[in-house]
């Protein structure tokens, strides 16, 4: 299926598919449930809109069939890097290469930028989830951040610590 870029009108299509991907007991269906790590929602629609309407980002959806969003990726343009967060599919096609189909968009997308390093950041106890960016040429920096309890990404149930990952891409 394309991949392509959301719009507005896809705000609350967009937040309950992040939600379900993330947290609660639909997101245990997946391998990337941060449910047992954080409570409460990963993003609110007013969130959402806030992100599609701020000029830098754009946040790219891979559809199904009936054009329901099954996956998304929130791209930041950083200046001279390309900020990559908010990875979500669907927890019942998880792991049938759909977030390896974003990821590949989201090169594309930076290589057309001129954006030679994509940043992610990732919890640094999913070890399962940092192991996957690695086989996709992402390197940890070194950088931790700590996690950001005021912001609405929902409740830590312990502190929690984010590691900073990069890849470079290859120049043509």
């Amino acid at each position: 299926m394309p991949v392509t870029i959301c719009t507005i009108a896809d705000t609350a299509e967009l937040t309950l598919l992040v939600n379900k991907s993330y947290r609660g007991d639909s997101s245990k269906r997946g391998w990337t449930t941060e449910a047992h790590l954080l409570s409460g929602n990963r993003i609110d629609e007013e969130t959402m809109c806030l992100y599609l309407n701020t000029p830098n980002v754009t946040i790219l959806k891979y559809t199904d069939d009936t054009e329901t969003i099954q996956a998304c990726v929130y791209l930041e343009d950083k200046n001279d890097k390309l900020y990559l967060g908010m990875l979500s599919v669907n927890p019942e096609l998880q792991a049938g290469g759909i977030g390896r189909q974003l990821l590949a968009a989201a090169d594309v997308f930076a290589s057309e930028k001129n954006l030679p390093l994509i940043l992610i950041t990732v919890i640094s106890t999913r070890v399962e989830l940092i192991a996957w960016y690695e086989r996709r040429g992402f390197s940890e920096t070194g950088v931790q951040i700590p996690f950001h309890v005021e912001e609405k990404f929902g409740v830590p149930n312990a502190p929690i610590v984010l590691i900073e990952m990069q890849k470079h891409l290859i120049e043509k």
